[in-house]
């Protein structure tokens, strides 16, 4: 009988007794889902070269690019001694040795749910939250639930009120073409900083759009949407009965790198997705949706069906941390602390290297990121990506967070994302090597 490999087939038959097996080859087939989620994008590649240049070890290496988080001493100390202590009480085997729920670890549940309440005067209980394996995987689910193919013969979109948006999201719909974005009013500031705000005069609300979805701190802008602003989107999804979705993974309670006045606020309609990876843990995948019960259960079967269980090592981490006040201390004393005199550092080399260039930086207002306007640049980041990344420096372009937006507006192809939590060090080589190329590009 036929034997198959993945792309070709060992033939046998009777005639074939004493003879060599005969082998024919054939291209292997894949299913639209294969095709869509093998395909090569930008995105791909670039972290591709990441992990080369990580590999390198090469001494002039500048990685610029990249949303891992700093490796921080003092929050790396925490966590070991905190394994330390569910080793020592027994707590080790259940983390590693079970299967939670698919809904996740209950106490932790209980334990965050009630914390909460406590830090924003919610009114949760461990039914309106869910976790999965990452920030990733919780998008892919709600997306996925949420937009596409509709069970009436329609068919939905997420909406991104406000473009650039994290990249991440780009490719994470089961159908094509699931995502909408609209363009930015851009505010000009002081001190060479500019702002996107919501254009909510061009912000219309189709019967096709399934929900609103932005990031707060955005990826990759750094900023973060006011208050008012957030009040008039959640007020949007509720008039027209859709979600609000807030990736909340830089933002309050933890590991709330946020430089600005932001207050958060939940409600039936509005879904709230957080993660433990910003808070020093991206290796734990520990991702938490906060949404009605209704989708708190859509979300758990998702997770029975494709995973069986969500990750247990985050929860177990975190739930003493939380009921001991650890996680609000490591938070407020060593992680925002951290990242703000990282940024400080980066904004006076930024005005040090770029003082005679055209060149602007969003309002620095929360994440690890800072976003730089290269105003009439005359090639694309793309390419500047290239001529950076033989010297060694590497940024993030920024076309590729300009989702569905069109690529005529020639400011997607002005724009950068740096990660700025490295060393001064680090981070004065790169602008320096930055500055050269946009020396040379700016006076041919």
């Amino acid at each position: 009988m036929p034997q198959v490999a993945f792309n070709r087939c060992l033939i046998l038959t009777n005639d074939d007794a004493g003879c060599e097996p005969q082998f024919i080859h054939r291209a292997m087939k894949l299913s639209k889902f294969g095709q869509k989620f093998s395909r090569q994008s930008g995105i791909n590649q670039l972290m591709v070269d990441l992990g080369e240049a990580y590999a390198s070890n090469h001494p002039d290496l500048c990685m610029l690019g990249g949303g891992n988080p700093a490796f921080i001493p003092e929050a790396q100390a925490l966590f070991g001694r905190e394994m330390e202590e569910l080793i020592e009480n027994k707590l080790f085997e259940k983390m590693v040795g079970i299967y939670d729920g698919p809904q996740g670890e209950t106490t932790f549940l209980d334990v965050f749910s009630q914390f909460l309440n406590e830090q924003f005067g919610w009114n949760l209980t461990a039914d309106n939250i869910s976790l999965t394996n990452g920030s990733q995987n919780s998008f892919f689910y709600l997306f996925n639930a949420l937009a596409g193919d509709m069970g009436d013969g329609s068919f939905k979109k997420i909406l991104f009120p406000l473009s650039p948006e994290y990249v991440g999201y780009a490719d994470s719909g089961l159908s094509e073409d699931m995502f909408a974005s609209r363009r930015p009013r851009i505010e000009m500031l002081e001190n060479r900083q500019f702002k996107y705000r919501v254009d909510f005069d061009e912000l219309e609300i189709g019967d096709d759009i399934a929900a609103i979805c932005l990031s707060r701190p955005t990826n990759p802008t750094g900023n973060v949407v006011s208050d008012k602003e957030l009040a008039k989107l959640q007020a949007l999804a509720s008039k027209n009965g859709i979600p609000l979705i807030v990736d909340n993974a830089y933002g309050q309670p933890f590991p709330n790198v946020i430089y600005t006045d932001a207050n958060i606020t939940w409600s039936d309609n509005t879904i709230f997705c957080m993660s433990l990876s910003k808070l020093g843990l991206p290796g734990a995948r520990t991702g938490i949706v906060i949404a009605s019960e209704e989708l708190t259960r859509v979300i758990s079967s998702l997770s029975g069906i494709i995973t069986l269980a969500p990750n247990s090592i985050g929860a177990s981490l975190m739930t003493r941390m939380i009921e001991d006040d650890e996680l609000t201390n490591l938070t407020e004393t060593i992680i925002k602390p951290f990242y703000r005199k990282r940024l400080d550092t980066a904004i006076e080399i930024f005005h040090s290297e770029f003082a005679d260039l055209p060149v602007l930086m969003h309002k620095p207002e929360g994440a690890f990121f800072l976003w730089l306007w290269l105003q009439d640049l005359p090639i694309s980041t793309n390419e500047l990506y290239h001529r950076l990344k033989a010297r060694h420096v590497y940024v993030i372009p920024g076309e590729e967070f300009f989702i569905d937006i069109d690529p005529a507006w020639e400011h997607t192809r002005q724009c950068l994302r740096i990660n700025y939590a490295l060393p001064s060090d680090r981070l004065q080589r790169g602008f320096r090597v930055l500055a050269e190329e946009l020396q040379a590009l700016y006076s041919a």
